[in-house]
């Protein structure tokens, strides 16, 4: 029988990340995939005759710099795009907010709207960036035992708190406040027009199931700008998509001796006595580890791959009580042409687009989740992947992804289906043709990912993209739950690394760096 010094379960960006530090220092890992292909939620797929796209994940908001740093990603090959505009905000009449990387620009876009809010921009984002920066720091570290600080656990809280501290106690206040904020109340702090308002507040909602009314849009916020340098609503663009970050590290990583066997689905985590030991794969083989990894989400992970009867009560309770209402959905438009956007000139399509004229519209988008329906006027997004790379088009024809809030996965009465499907498609489609009325003579097919979709092709529970709602109560420290916060579990041996654990969701790698680091002090 081949053993192994670790087994990491998924191909997920921080699946893939953990095993390439663990494999760079001699560890004999093997990564276990159940899909045809590596790379989770940054993964491409190709429909109708060849289309390629970009299945969840357009681009990405930063990746951790020591990834990028001890990994030496760009120079394996990595490009990571930068571009000027980072999004535009639609808005009617040709009328739209501009973000550029340099606030200054911003700015200008802005005035066209109020010249008050104008002169406040550079102060918001520097503003937001101030606090980005303890983030930053908070996310390099491995959380404290909660509830039961032992000493070193509070001098590591110190170490935290301290480059805060630098800033003066009023930085340390403005955590506090923005964190649990609504988006709401932050706007009211700080901007009166209401277009850009909502632009702004999209930020807070991102990949959530609540609106912008909700306690912790904040903090969401927050977690979108880190590594942001001053650049709101920062967007980076890979070349080829992110399923190339995927890639480089598959390649890094099988430079260290990392195997990596896709079509290979986990079928139970093997516990015996609350220790682990190995796993059973889909073709009946058990295959032993020292240490077992899972880059996949909580509830995969205990309730169906350990089971329930190997769990403590208590434990169980808490896996079975996180909260996951996956409520975003794709859907990929072949399109025969470049849609022509009023205000918009062709040099100006490769970035992110979002349609959202009010705060309450936002809200009432989100009111769908409470209700278990879809909703008629949802929140879109969209970009179109071949403009900034000509391999995503094909016979002069191209591929709009939208991604879509709110479907939610639980709907009331009734199961997604084609007429779903369908229902959703045809409000978004009503959404694109406010800002783009021709849009529907354009599209020649379509493929929606409804949360339920997600859920089966990535085997992520309700189809949550961070593995577990971004809630108030399910943040940082207290990711997945409080008794494996720190990438460990009551199961000794088994660990977790995927974006159910600190700091969250994203392709930034954060959570598999910090989990790789932790297990490595273990051995």
């Amino acid at each position: 029988m081949k053993y192994y010094d670790s087994i990491i379960i998924g191909s997920g960006i921080n699946s893939l990340v953990a095993a390439t530090i663990l494999g760079k220092t001699g560890k004999k890992v093997l990564v276990l995939e159940s899909r045809n292909e590596i790379g989770g939620l940054s993964s491409r797929l190709k429909f109708d005759n060849g289309y390629l796209c970009n299945m969840i994940y357009d681009n990405i908001k930063w990746i951790d710099p020591r990834v990028l740093k001890e990994l030496n990603l760009e120079n394996n090959g990595l490009k990571i795009i930068k571009p000027d505009l980072v999004r535009i905000a639609l808005g009617e009449n040709g009328k739209h907010i501009f973000f550029n990387r340099d606030p200054l620009k911003t700015a200008n876009s802005i005035e066209k709207f109020s010249k008050k809010d104008a002169a406040k921009w550079n102060d918001f984002v520097i503003y937001i960036n101030k606090i980005t920066q303890f983030l930053e720091k908070l996310y390099t570290i491995n959380p404290p035992e909660l509830p039961n600080l032992n000493f070193s656990d509070i001098l590591s809280l110190k170490s935290m708190i301290n480059p805060l501290l630098k800033q003066g106690s009023q930085g340390l206040v403005n955590l506090l406040r923005v964190a649990p904020m609504m988006m709401n109340e932050l706007m009211d702090e700080w901007f009166e027009n209401e277009f850009l308002r909502s632009a702004i507040s999209i930020a807070g909602i991102h990949h959530l199931s609540f609106g912008p009314y909700a306690a912790g849009t904040g903090y969401n916020l927050l977690h979108q700008h880190l590594y942001s340098n001053n650049v709101f609503h920062n967007s980076l663009f890979i070349k080829g998509g992110p399923i190339e970050i995927a890639n480089t590290l598959k390649n890094i990583a099988k430079s260290y001796g990392v195997e990596i066997r896709t079509n290979s689905e986990v079928k139970s985590i093997e516990v015996e006595k609350k220790y682990c030991n190995g796993v059973i794969i889909n073709n009946g083989d058990l295959i032993k580890a020292e240490k077992i990894i899972s880059g996949i989400d909580p509830n995969n992970t205990f309730i169906n791959l350990v089971g329930r009867s190997n769990l403590e009560p208590n434990f169980l309770n808490q896996i079975q009580n996180i909260k996951y209402r996956g409520s975003t959905a794709r859907i990929h438009f072949v399109i025969n042409n470049v849609p022509d956007i009023k205000g918009i000139s062709t040099d100006q399509m490769g970035t992110n687009f979002s349609i959202c004229s009010t705060l309450e519209s936002l809200e009432r988008a989100s009111d769908s989740v409470k209700y278990g329906k879809i909703s008629e006027n949802p929140y879109v997004e969209f970009n179109i992947p071949s403009a900034l790379d000509s391999n995503f088009s094909k016979s002069n024809k191209h591929v709009l992804s939208a991604t879509v809030q709110y479907a939610p996965y639980h709907l009331r009465n009734k199961k997604w289906d084609d007429n779903s499907n369908n229902q959703l498609e045809k409000n978004v489609i009503k959404v694109i043709e406010q800002i783009i009325p021709n849009f529907s003579s354009l599209i020649e097919s379509s493929i929606i990912l409804s949360p339920l979709d997600i859920e089966k092709e990535f085997h992520l529970y309700e189809g949550n993209l961070n593995h577990g709602e971004m809630t108030l109560d399910q943040f940082m420290f207290m990711r997945p739950t409080v008794s494996s916060s720190q990438y460990t579990t009551p199961i000794k041996n088994l660990f977790i690394c995927g974006p159910g654990t600190h700091p969250g969701g994203g392709l930034h790698g954060s959570n598999g760096y910090n989990a790789a680091k932790t297990i490595l002090k273990q051995w």
